[in-house]
């Protein structure tokens, strides 16, 4: 086992997958000379050349437009956008292109794009570079929706996601760049559209993804359990579409009690769709209301504390688990 970042994590599946098939290419906006916004691209133009590692102009529109009718004809493109905050600005094509011919042609020709980029809290960036946009792209039948919350989840999920036939939207989020975490000496890849369990427990089935696994669920396992007592289940679900539905209730029908924690906005959001799939299949074995850790229904504010004020963290985990515990009565 080796010790990377999440960051360098990416880069090397990146490379090995292109070092693999002459097909992939990566474009966005600085990912060649400047290696990346965020460095996930260092090295790849020196070892893959001009042709392989493009710069786009800031036309996100343009180049996923471009991502997308290079996949029609065959190859494999990755196209990163800086930040899915503007990734709105190529809906159009994401939706209406890519998404859609494998239907439209009736499995006549496949898209095997991937559009990969960070998301959410960055660190005092502002409301419009501090958003969790996934139910945007959830919500789209022929899309796959991967958010990865460890270094060692993020390069066999990738790979994956480089692999698969179907456009797959990849979102990192920023913070997760620098964490540190183990990943195999040799290849490895993991499966798209199958949740793990990170943690078996009795009482309280915790379901999560990208970074909130390890900034906010963790940590409050830790002291729940320390102090409280309360065994955990905590479950990633990695991917968003498709849903493991079955992990989830499998573990819900172990615990009878549920919180779900994500990083978006509580409105329609993936969330609150978990909790009404979990409801709708599990209602019997339920033996409190689902739990919701979320982002307060606000843009996100600039001031440092007050961004962290609006975000999940471990104390509201723990509020809520102690809640669906009813331990707060």
């Amino acid at each position: 086992m080796a010790e990377v970042t999440y960051r360098d994590a990416l880069n090397q599946a990146l490379a090995e997958e292109m070092e693999r098939d002459d097909q992939i290419f990566l474009m966005g906006e600085e990912v060649a000379l400047y290696s990346g916004a965020y460095k996930v691209s260092q090295g790849l133009l020196q070892k893959f050349g001009e042709k392989r590692i493009i710069d786009a102009p800031i036309t996100e529109a343009g180049f996923v437009g471009l991502g997308v009718g290079a996949a029609h004809v065959g190859m494999k493109p990755v196209i990163e956008v800086m930040t899915f905050n503007f990734a709105i600005l190529a809906l159009d094509q994401i939706i209406n292109n890519a998404a859609k011919l494998r239907y439209m042609s009736g499995g006549q020709y496949t898209v095997p794009i991937v559009i990969r980029g960070p998301a959410g809290a960055g660190g005092s960036l502002g409301a419009q570079h501090s958003q969790s946009l996934e139910q945007q792209y959830v919500h789209i039948p022929g899309v796959k929706v991967v958010m990865p919350g460890t270094p060692h989840d993020a390069k066999g999920l990738l790979k994956s996601a480089i692999r698969d036939p179907d456009p797959v939207i990849f979102i990192e989020s920023e913070k997760l760049y620098n964490v540190k975490g183990e990943i195999p000496e040799e290849e490895y890849l993991l499966p798209i559209g199958k949740a793990e369990v990170k943690k078996a427990g009795e009482d309280v089935t915790i379901i999560t993804w990208s970074r909130m696994l390890t900034s906010a669920v963790l940590p409050a396992v830790e002291k729940l359990e320390a102090e409280e007592g309360i065994s955990c289940e905590v479950i990633d679900v990695m991917t968003l579409r498709p849903l493991d539905i079955e992990t989830l209730i499998n573990s819900v029908r172990k615990t009878n009690r549920c919180v779900v924690v994500e990083e978006s906005w509580p409105q329609s959001s993936v969330g609150s769709w978990i909790s009404h799939e979990v409801q709708k299949r599990a209602f019997d074995y339920l033996d409190a209301p689902i739990g919701h850790v979320h982002q307060e229904d606000v843009p996100m504010p600039y001031a440092f504390n007050l961004e962290e004020a609006t975000l999940p963290s471990p104390a509201k985990v723990v509020e809520a688990v102690k809640s669906a515990c009813y331990l707060n009565r």
